[in-house]
C-alpha cells in the first residue's frame, strides 16, 4: 500500500462492466470502502483500457481480488457463490439462464448452435464476421448469450464484450457528447469477441452506422470476432448503410426458422422442468394440455413459454392435473389477444388451397384419401382456433356426425407425431390462418 491520501482504483475489465458497476453497486462498495480503509483513501473505477493510458504516475491500481482482500465484506458472498467467469459475465450483463445447457436444439436452429459453439471455443478457421437473423422470439438472444457465456469459461483472459445495438448507439452518443469517443473506439476495437444483439436498431441512424462499420472492419482485419443478431437478413434491412451491410453479408448469415412441433414440444418440457424446480413439484402436465400449447404459440419461443408460465401461476403443482378445457379457459384472455377472428369458412378456404382441391371437396361425401386427409386437417384446424363445438364444426363440414370430427382430431393428433409431413402442412396452415 503507498501512503495515506493516495487513491485507489478499482479497475473493471472493460467500460461496459465499469458503467454496470457505478450504476448498480458502486454507492455500496464506496460505503463499505469508507468503513474498512483505515487511510482514508478515495476510491476511483475505471475499466482497463483507462488505466493502460494513464501515465506511470497513476495512483495505486486494485483488481476485484485485491479489493475483496481489502474490503472482505464487499464480495465475500458472490465470491464463494460464483467462479470467476460467472462474475464476468453478469457484469457483461448476460443473462444466467441462456446457456447452452438451457437452449433446446432442433432442426430449426442445429445449424446456428453449431456456429455458435465454434465461435465460443475460439477455434481457428471461423467465419467473420457471424449473424444470426429470425424474428422476434426465434432464440437469438439465448443464442447469444450462450455463445458469451461459453467463450468467457473457455478463455478467461480474452476480452469479450456484449452489447445489445441500442446500448451501442446510447454509449456512443454519450461518448460524443462527452468526447470520448476514442476511449469509446478502443474499448471495442480491443476486444477478442465482439457481440452485438439485435443490429438492424442501427438502421436508419448514420452516426452509429459508420462508427459500427469502423469497428466492425478493425475488429475483423485483426482477426478479432464479431457475432452480431438481426430480426431480418442483411439485405432485409433497407435502411442498413450498404458497407456495412456489404461486409456482414462478406461473413456467415445464418437464419434460424421458426420451432417445429417436436423442437416447441421439447422447449415445453424443458421450461416445465425448470418452473418445477423452482416451485417443489413434479414436472408433469397431460400431454393434451402441452400439445395444445405447442399448436396455439407457434410463431415465439417467448410466447410459448409465457403460456406455460401463466398456467404454472395460475395452478401451481396442480398443474399436472389440469385439463385441456381448464388451460383453455386460463388462457382465454392470452388467445383472444391481437389475434383475428378465424371462421370455420377461412379455414376451409385455406386448406382448400393448400392441398389443391376445391372447398366443396371438403364439405362432400368424397372419401378418398386425397380428400378426406385434407378434410380432418381442417376439422383439427376448427377445433383448435375456433370456438366451435364438435356438432357444430360437424354440421359444416356436410351434416356430418361429432364424433367423425372428435375422430378426425384424434387421428391428425397422432399423424403429427408419426408424419413429418402432416406435421409441417399443420404448421404452415396455423401460421397462415393467425395471420
Amino acid at each position: 500500500m503507498r501512503e495515506a491520501g493516495e487513491d485507489v482504483c478499482l479497475v473493471a475489465a472493460t467500460g461496459v462492466a465499469r458503467d454496470w458497476i457505478r450504476r448498480h453497486a458502486w454507492r455500496r462498495i464506496g460505503e463499505l470502502w469508507a468503513q474498512n480503509d483505515p487511510l482514508g483513501r478515495h476510491l476511483d473505477l475505471k475499466s482497463r483500457m483507462e488505466v493502460e493510458s494513464v501515465a506511470a504516475a497513476a495512483p495505486i491500481v486494485m483488481n476485484g481480488a485485491a479489493l475483496a482482500a481489502a474490503v472482505p465484506a464487499i464480495f465475500e458472498v458472490e465470491a464463494a457463490a460464483a467462479p470467476v467467469a460467472a462474475r464476468q459475465g453478469r457484469l457483461l450483463g448476460l443473462q444466467e439462464r441462456f446457456t447452452f445447457d438451457t437452449f433446446v436444439a432442433g432442426p430449426a436452429n442445429e445449424f446456428a448452435l453449431a456456429v455458435a459453439r465454434r465461435v465460443a471455443s475460439w477455434a481457428d478457421g471461423h467465419f467473420n464476421p457471424v449473424m444470426f437473423h429470425g424474428p422476434y422470439g426465434f432464440g437469438k438472444t439465448h443464442l447469444l448469450n450462450a455463445l458469451a457465456w461459453e467463450a468467457i469459461k473457455n478463455a478467461p483472459t480474452k476480452r469479450v464484450v456484449y452489447l445489445t445495438a441500442e446500448r451501442f448507439t446510447s454509449t456512443f452518443v454519450r461518448a460524443l457528447q462527452d468526447r470520448q469517443t476514442a476511449a469509446f473506439k478502443d474499448e471495442l476495437r480491443n476486444a477478442d469477441l465482439l457481440l452485438i444483439d439485435d443490429v438492424h436498431f442501427v438502421a436508419g441512424k448514420p452516426s452509429t452506422q459508420e462508427e459500427l462499420f469502423h469497428t466492425l472492419i478493425a475488429l475483423v482485419e485483426e482477426g478479432r470476432r464479431v457475432v452480431m443478431t438481426a430480426d431480418r437478413s442483411p439485405t432485409e434491412i433497407s435502411e442498413m448503410e450498404p458497407r456495412l451491410r456489404s461486409h456482414l453479408q462478406a461473413g456467415l448469415v445464418c437464419g434460424i426458422e421458426p420451432a417445429d412441433r417436436n423442437l416447441r414440444m421439447g422447449i415445453l418440457e424443458r421450461k416445465l422442468a425448470t418452473l418445477a424446480t423452482q416451485g417443489g413439484f413434479r414436472a408433469v402436465a397431460r400431454p393434451e394440455v402441452l400439445q395444445f400449447l405447442a399448436d396455439r404459440f407457434t410463431d415465439s419461443v417467448r410466447e410459448l413459454e409465457g403460456a406455460l408460465n401463466t398456467l404454472v401461476a395460475r395452478v401451481g403443482p396442480q398443474v399436472a392435473n389440469l385439463s385441456l378445457d381448464e388451460a383453455q379457459t386460463i388462457l382465454r384472455p392470452h388467445l383472444s389477444c391481437n389475434e383475428r377472428r378465424v371462421t370455420v369458412d377461412m379455414i376451409q378456404k385455406t386448406v382448400s388451397e393448400h392441398y389443391s382441391l376445391k372447398q366443396a371437396d371438403l364439405i362432400s361425401e368424397r372419401r378418398a384419401r386425397a380428400v378426406a386427409r385434407p378434410r380432418q386437417v381442417a376439422m383439427w384446424l376448427a377445433k383448435q382456433i375456433t370456438t366451435r363445438s364438435l356438432p357444430d364444426i360437424g354440421r359444416r363440414f356436410g351434416g356430418r356426425d361429432h364424433t367423425t370430427v372428435l375422430h378426425a382430431v384424434r387421428r391428425i393428433e397422432q399423424l403429427k407425431a408419426e408424419d413429418p409431413q402432416i406435421a409441417r402442412d399443420v404448421d404452415l396452415l396455423l401460421r397462415k390462418l393467425r395471420g
